[in-house]
């Protein structure tokens, strides 16, 4: 097994569809969304109540940066989905190309990785999810078994000298890497 796609344990019973290629050229494996989830809109998205916030300077009620930490957090989507991958692999999640235009929502990481030892990690066993904002003017939902984005399974290069550079064991889940 070189590469591919499993179902999360707790999501086992749950009907999901691993991912899968719509046609023959495509690079991309269309991820569903593993439950219903709603998107708000601009209008009343934390995300950009806590934009408005801050650019009007209406800081009242909000008591520290946690605070407004949580005010722009995007949405997370569930798929119930975990990959496997060969080393020097990794799986790009990028935006479906309609999501924009027909639902104006975006990925505000534009695209997000998706690291080998990401997959069966504790905290999550490697499930993915795709982060979302929803800048239209309705609340968009989502539904279970709906298409949300994609994935690209692509090789990764290394710079010179990184065999000599002290690496960690993966701690942690969804955004994991990179702390300090």
């Amino acid at each position: 097994m070189t590469r591919g796609f499993e179902i999360v344990s707790q999501y086992a019973n749950a009907g999901l569809n691993l991912p899968k290629r719509s046609t023959t050229q495509a690079a991309g494996y269309d991820f569903e969304a593993s439950a219903d989830v709603t998107l708000p809109s601009v209008l009343s998205n934390p995300f950009f109540k806590g934009l408005n916030i801050l650019s009007l300077g209406k800081l009242k009620g909000i008591r520290d940066d946690a605070d407004l930490q949580d005010l722009l957090k995007p949405v997370l989507v569930p798929t119930g989905i975990k990959a496997y991958m060969a080393e020097g692999e990794y799986l790009q999640l990028v935006s479906r190309s309609s999501g924009p235009i027909k639902k104006r929502i975006m990925m505000p990481n534009a695209i997000g990785i998706v690291d080998a030892d990401y997959y069966n990690n504790d905290a999550n066993e490697g499930e993915i999810f795709f982060q979302f904002i929803n800048f239209g003017i309705k609340d968009v939902h989502i539904k279970k078994g709906e298409r949300i984005g994609q994935g690209i399974f692509l090789p990764y290069l290394l710079a010179d000298g990184d065999d000599q550079v002290a690496k960690q064991q993966r701690q942690g889940g969804f955004g994991s890497t990179g702390q300090n």
